[in-house]
């Protein structure tokens, strides 16, 4: 391949800009997976090494987002507290899933899962209305945000590309906050997430550290404007750029 041949600068400067992609998609609705892993891919790293470096490489994106939302952070700070259990346990389980099984048989049902999420968030307004008699207090919707949390942690350890696409779509029907405020908690769970998989798969080892270097140095770019960028777009525009991300995501996974 004639990636592999390029030279050290470039290849820096390749994962570099890869992780600067991946910053803004993060801030946007996730999806940064989607930029990182195939780059990796195409510069030579083998696929479980990809995968963990990426999951390392992307976390400060969601750092950096998290600090343009720091003010919004701290109304949420009881229900995300209520959250990290189901989070922690099902990304360890995902990681064991990874680092024990097979990624490919896995990987098969990934772009039904985030088609499935796009689709969720799409018709989350319609849902929202059909459903505005129950109270958001309901047991039943309380279960489902626990349980889908866990389930998406869980996938997150695994994978994770389309991740904030599904804990948007979650969200936007388990919850009643508008766009802005579901980004909130969108990007802390994604950050516990990715943080909690970065320490296992640092442990763990085999990474490619080069590329896990310039990865992090640029979604700490990219997560800081794409948040910045989206706190100054309106509701619709957020939710337009979530479809239409969701909506690519599945397209280029499926193929």
């Amino acid at each position: 391949m004639l990636a592999v041949a390029l030279a050290l600068a470039w290849r820096l400067a390749i994962f570099f800009s890869a992780g600067v992609g991946a910053g803004v998609a993060n801030a946007v609705a996730g999806g940064g997976t989607f930029i990182t892993f195939p780059t990796l891919l195409a510069l030579g790293v083998p696929a479980l090494q990809a995968n963990m470096s990426t999951t390392v490489g992307v976390g400060p994106s969601f750092l950096a987002s998290l600090r343009v939302y720091r003010h919004e952070l701290r109304a949420h700070w009881p229900l995300l507290r209520a959250l990290a259990p189901a989070t922690v346990v099902g990304t360890l389980s995902g990681c064991a899933l990874l680092l024990r099984g097979s990624p490919g048989t896995f990987r098969l049902v990934v772009p039904w899962l985030i088609g499935t999420g796009t689709v969720l968030f799409a018709a989350a307004p319609w849902i929202t209305r059909r459903l505005a008699h129950v109270d958001h207090r309901h047991p039943a919707r309380r279960r489902a945000l626990f349980a889908g949390v866990f389930a998406i942690s869980l996938y997150g350890g695994y994978f994770g590309a389309g991740l904030g696409i599904l804990l948007l779509a979650l969200t936007a029907l388990t919850l009643p906050y508008d766009v802005h405020e579901l980004q909130v908690l969108r990007s802390a769970l994604s950050l516990l997430i990715t943080m909690v998989a970065a320490v296992v798969f640092l442990l763990h080892g085999h990474l490619a550290v080069q590329a896990v270097l310039m990865l992090v140095a640029g979604t700490l770019v990219g997560g800081w404007l794409g948040a910045w960028v989206v706190k100054r777009l309106s509701a619709a525009w957020v939710r337009a750029l979530v479809i239409t991300l969701g909506v690519v995501t599945t397209l280029r996974l499926a193929i």
